[in-house]
C-alpha cells in the first residue's frame, strides 16, 4: 500500500519518543541510531506501541552509482557536440571546448544535485509490524507492508553494488506476489536481510 504523509513531513513533533526494540539494541551496526529517528521520519508514521528494529539509508555511494547511466549520457552528448564543432561541417552547429567543458560540467552537477536529494528522501525502516519505504523529493512516497502480509524477499547484487559491496532487498507482498519495493544499495545487505527475516519470524 502507498500513501502520501502529512504535509511537512520531516517535521516531527517536540519530543517525538520513538520505541526500540530492546533485544536488538537499534543494531546500530546496520544502521542510523534508532534515536535518530525522531529527526528523520515523518510525523505520526508510527503506529501506538509500534517499536524500531533498523532505521537504514542507501550507501553515500546512491549518490554517485545511481546516475551512471545519465552522467555518461551527458558525457557523450557534450563530446558530439564539441566533435561537430572541430569537424567544420557546414550548417551543422556545435559548441567549442571551453563551452562544451562549461556545458558538460554544469549538467553533471545539476544531475548530482538532484541525485544528492535523491539519497536525502530515501528512508528504510523496519519495526516490529511492518517494512517502510519512504522516497521522493517532490513528491513524498511512502510504501508500507504488515510482516504478515510479505509472501517472500529477495536479495539482489547489481554488477555496480557488487563492485562496492552493496546490494538491494525487495519485497513482494501475498497480495501480488511480485516484489513491489526495494531497499536499494545497502551496506553489508546479507546482514540486513538476514536481520528482517529474523523479524518477520519473531513477529510475524
Amino acid at each position: 500500500m502507498t500513501h502520501q504523509p502529512p504535509d511537512h513531513p520531516h517535521a516531527p513533533p517536540p519530543h517525538h519518543a520513538v520505541p526500540v526494540d530492546p533485544a536488538s539494541g537499534g543494531d546500530q551496526a546496520l544502521g542510523f541510531p534508532i534515536d535518530r529517528a525522531g529527526a528523520m521520519l515523518p510525523a505520526h508514521l508510527l503506529q501506538d506501541g509500534e517499536t524500531i528494529i533498523l532505521l537504514l539509508k542507501p550507501s553515500p555511494l546512491y549518490i554517485l552509482l545511481g546516475c551512471l547511466p545519465h552522467l555518461a549520457a551527458i558525457v557523450i552528448i557534450v563530446v558530439l557536440c564539441w566533435a561537430l564543432h572541430i569537424s567544420g561541417v557546414p550548417g551543422i552547429p556545435g559548441v567549442g571546448e571551453r563551452e562544451a567543458i562549461l556545458l558538460g560540467a554544469s549538467l553533471i552537477g545539476v544531475r548530482l544535485v538532484w541525485q544528492f536529494l535523491e539519497w536525502l528522501s530515501r528512508i528504510y525502516v523496519l519495526t516490529d509490524r511492518r517494512v517502510i519505504r519512504i522516497m521522493g523529493v517532490l513528491r513524498v512516497y511512502v510504501f508500507e507492508a504488515h510482516l504478515k502480509k510479505i509472501q517472500h524477499t529477495q536479495t539482489v547484487f547489481t554488477i555496480r553494488e557488487r563492485l562496492f559491496g552493496l546490494g538491494s532487498i525487495g519485497f513482494a507482498t501475498a497480495g501480488t506476489g511480485i516484489v513491489e519495493a526495494y531497499w536499494v544499495m545497502l551496506h553489508r545487505p546479507l546482514a540486513v536481510h538476514r536481520k528482517i527475516v529474523q523479524t518477520m519470524n519473531k513477529y510475524k
